[in-house]
């Protein structure tokens, strides 16, 4: 992709950037750095660049192999919901993000394990604090040293671009287009760290941070701005205020078409595509990227679809309201009138209800692209009653108590008043619901999961 600087472009966006835009600082975490490395070690994470350099290393041995089973195992995930929240529609807590939030803003992993009692079990955070200051020396011979002088001087150039090309006013604009209530006083924090021999990166945002590994070989940092944005507007849209969250909601669920709750559940990935990959990229480089902006092709499909209507609303300064949702259910529903109909996309929004937790497993096998899972392990009137309201996938899988359980499965749900079965059988069912989301019934008495789940239409 051919860089330029295309100010005109930009102008308009510098506008909104005054004195009450928000600090954008760019910076580098070790401790932070370290967690990721060694997260990155564990065999559920599967093959990685980081992985591959420690597993060649002198210091694959049994002393930090015993560190790394023990990271995997060692609890330090908690969340809580916020509860006044339409479902969905914000982020839940995290302890992980709050730890992780504590270790970039630490000068020490003793300073981060003071600053984060609390959040985990002691226990838990004095282990989780040993297996960091174990990897550290690790982490820094392998990865940092190695990779030092080329990453200082990225960082250096990143720094310089984010304040050259402003990417305070695209905040800005994301702001007024999310109609997201920001305190300016509260900075964004971008913090980076070096990802060798890797021809792509990764990205996440929690709170006001966005987190990046960066090729040592990136040239094109372009790129790496517009997707940074992209991570951003994820906050964004996570704190628009409750009313508006309600307002969003409600034109999605009134709107007709079938197609609204999963046109709903693409929204958040959908719109920081378009915003980030799409017209961040264009204002910086001076043309939209050719390429795929996203890696999964309903995001990244309908993302360039909207762009030209999400464009319209950011170029004149308009948040999002009643009209701009119903073009964007008639842009998802006109190009896609069957994609609520395939699985890989419908398994994206799911939540599941088995007796065996093994069968979660198969599902996330199966379809494996996942933004939103719940599950629980017991099915129940106060379960079903559970995933009754919640607007995602609905899979039930019935392995004992046959008669009783499908009795109250279809006592539960109006829409299989007519539905006949034998309980002795195995079966598979599928009925869209009247919420416009599906609702898959799995009965099984002797047949694996895998094959049953492989069943569904």
């Amino acid at each position: 992709m051919k860089i330029s600087l295309v100010f005109l472009l930009l102008f308009s966006l510098s506008l909104q950037a005054d004195a009450q835009a928000p600090m954008i600082i760019t910076k580098y975490s070790e401790p932070l750095s370290v967690y990721n490395f060694t997260k990155s070690l564990v065999p559920s994470q599967g093959e990685n660049v980081f992985k591959k350099i420690f597993t060649q290393s002198n210091y694959n041995t049994k002393k930090y192999q015993d560190l790394i089973a023990a990271l995997d195992t060692l609890r330090i995930e908690y969340s809580y919901q916020f509860t006044e929240y339409p479902y969905g529609s914000k982020v839940p807590g995290m302890t992980t993000g709050l730890l992780k939030k504590n270790l970039i803003a630490a000068n020490s992993l003793e300073s981060f394990k003071l600053s984060s009692v609390g959040l985990i079990p002691n226990k838990n955070l004095v282990q989780f604090t040993q297996i960091l200051q174990a990897f550290t020396p690790v982490y820094k011979s392998l990865i940092y040293e190695p990779n030092k002088a080329q990453f200082e001087q990225q960082l250096a150039t990143i720094q310089g671009f984010v304040k050259d090309k402003n990417l305070a006013g695209f905040f800005m604009a994301g702001a007024k287009f999310y109609g997201t209530q920001w305190d300016n006083s509260i900075p964004l924090e971008i913090v980076l760290h070096p990802l060798p021999n890797s021809e792509g990166f990764t990205a996440e945002a929690f709170y006001n941070i966005g987190v990046s590994a960066i090729q040592t070989n990136l040239k094109d940092y372009n790129v790496l701005l517009s997707v940074m944005m992209h991570e951003i507007f994820h906050i964004q849209f996570d704190e628009e205020p409750l009313e508006t969250k309600f307002k969003l909601e409600s034109w999605f669920f009134q709107n007709p078409s079938t197609s609204n709750k999963y046109a709903y559940l693409l929204l958040n990935e959908a719109l920081a595509t378009a915003i980030g990959n799409g017209y961040v990229f264009e204002q910086l480089s001076g043309s939209l990227d050719k390429g795929e902006w996203y890696n999964w092709p309903y995001i990244n499909q309908l993302a360039k679809e909207i762009y030209p209507l999400v464009q319209t609303y950011l170029k004149e300064g308009k948040s999002i309201d009643q009209a701009f949702v119903d073009n964007y259910i008639k842009i998802y529903e006109k190009n896609h009138p069957n994609w609520f109909k395939e699985l890989n996309h419908t398994m994206t929004y799911r939540n599941m209800l088995s007796e065996h937790q093994s069968d979660f497993q198969v599902l996330s096998k199966l379809y494996p692209y996942c933004s939103i899972f719940e599950a629980e392990d017991q099915i129940s009137e106060g379960t079903i009653e559970k995933i009754k309201a919640t607007p995602l996938t609905k899979i039930i899988l019935v392995s004992k108590d046959h008669p009783t359980t499908l009795a109250l499965i279809k006592k539960q749900f109006p829409e299989l008043k007519d539905w006949t079965y034998d309980s002795k059988k195995e079966f598979t069912i599928s009925k869209f619901l009247d919420d416009h989301t599906w609702l898959y019934v799995i009965n099984q008495t002797h047949s694996s999961t895998e094959s049953l789940m492989k069943q569904l239409k």
